[in-house]
């Protein structure tokens, strides 16, 4: 991975294919590697731009509170970095919060928008209390029981439970908690989806146990010329429990 200084702070990323510009941006609390098996089928029709948020990866840990539009500004400073002025860019879970208000923030830099297990409306104020005081008991306690704990509710399928798992061992205990709170914080992006002009695709396992799939099928609605894929059968974890579907339909973002 190569490391550049973003807004102060030293972002990870990987870089590779050729093609039209698509950032994919990981969710929580994972890092970019969860990407990994859908790249060789996206490569040949993607510059795909793969970065570690802050705090997860080998993203710098950022101690002070942000918040979910900073994490977009970082996006915006690595794309300047890369001389990209506009790209398609697709989030998973916490990623497609990051896109939204990348899209909100930057909307003349967007060429298409991918949303995968992901959700348009602000914490609820009892989601919201449950975030803070999760980040707390992290700070207590650790990722281990976050990845022990997290893993079977981001999918059914052993194999990636085990990847996850080990996953989120790995990641620091105030990256976590920095998104959660980033996470509670974050705006509620309902209102602007009707004002997307360019390719949308939605992306959602029926089986989602962390975001339900009826929150896709709002976005569709609120979108209609957006493409949805519901996929049968998967959890919150579509690029890699379904990666062939989950590809084809990023496709559409060309």
């Amino acid at each position: 991975m190569e490391k550049v200084n973003i807004n102060g702070i030293q972002i990870a990323y990987a870089r590779q294919g050729s093609g039209t510009p698509l950032v994919l941006v990981h969710g929580y609390p994972l890092d970019h590697t969860i990407w990994a098996e859908i790249l060789p089928m996206l490569k040949n029709d993607f510059d795909l731009i793969l970065p570690d948020l802050r705090g997860f990866g080998q993203s710098e840990v950022v101690e002070s509170q942000y918040k979910i539009v900073d994490m977009a500004a970082d996006i915006a400073g690595l794309l300047d970095k890369l001389g990209v002025e506009n790209t398609a860019i697709a989030g998973h879970s916490m990623g497609g919060y990051v896109a939204l208000a990348f899209a909100n923030a930057y909307p003349k830099r967007v060429a298409g928008l991918g949303l995968v297990a992901s959700q348009a409306p602000a914490d609820p104020p009892e989601r919201k209390q449950g975030r803070y005081e999760a980040a707390e008991e992290i700070m207590k306690t650790g990722v281990r029981p976050v990845a022990d704990g997290m893993s079977g509710k981001l999918t059914s399928d052993e194999r990636v439970q085990a990847y996850v798992r080990g996953l989120i061992a790995k990641q620091h205990p105030a990256g976590l908690a920095g998104a959660l709170k980033a996470m509670a914080e974050r705006n509620d992006s309902t209102s602007i989806l009707s004002s997307f002009q360019f390719p949308v695709v939605v992306i959602h396992g029926e089986a989602d146990e962390l975001i339900p799939v009826q929150r896709a099928q709002e976005i569709k609605a609120a979108i209609p010329q957006a493409t949805l894929m519901e996929l049968s059968g998967v959890g919150h974890m579509p690029m890699m429990e379904n990666t062939q579907a989950t590809a084809t339909t990023l496709k559409n973002l060309l």
